[in-house]
């Protein structure tokens, strides 16, 4: 077989142009089962080169060919997760409406002479709040550390956008 021969099964001859013979732009669609950088995140449905899914993804495990089947359950894995974070939310603001305007005490040791030892810290103000019946981080709890008695504010931040003001008392014990 000759040079001119292997270049014509290759090559066709349009407009004294030589064009390849192979297809160009074989796309296909995959379900990505993992974080890809630069491709997507996990659960994604996206259209990569045929050679990238096949040489890359599917070896590594890190995808899968998307069925019709498999785009359903993603889609009804992602309606579920919405409704469950929905939910979720919606008991957030339940709760930060129950905490608004609550008041606890808190007691510390003074002094023969008022001076206070120690501060009164949010894990103070936690426990105080477990007492009356809400089960609260102390890292959600925002407040200055106080070293006085009187009454103080503190701001619980539940979720974002979602915060409620209590009033923290200090008392001597």
């Amino acid at each position: 077989m000759t040079f001119s021969e292997i270049s014509c099964k290759i090559y066709k001859k349009t407009d004294s142009k030589r064009i390849p013979k192979f297809k160009e732009g074989r796309n296909m669609k995959v379900i990505l089962k993992a974080d890809v950088k630069g491709t997507g995140k996990k659960g994604d449905i996206i259209e990569v080169s045929d050679g990238f899914a096949k040489n890359f993804l599917f070896k590594k495990g890190l995808a899968e060919t998307a069925t019709a089947s498999g785009i359903n359950e993603i889609s009804q894995k992602k309606a579920a997760e919405q409704f469950h974070k929905a939910e979720e939310i919606k008991a957030t603001k339940e709760l930060a409406e129950s905490l608004k305007g609550q008041s606890v005490e808190v007691g510390i040791k003074v002094g023969e002479n008022g001076k206070v030892f120690g501060s009164v810290t949010s894990a103070s103000v936690a426990a105080a709040l477990e007492k009356k019946g809400f089960d609260i981080d102390k890292k959600k709890i925002q407040m200055t550390a106080v070293k006085t008695l009187g009454t103080f504010e503190a701001e619980i931040r539940l979720m974002e956008n979602i915060s409620a003001k209590i009033k923290v008392n200090v008392v001597a014990l």
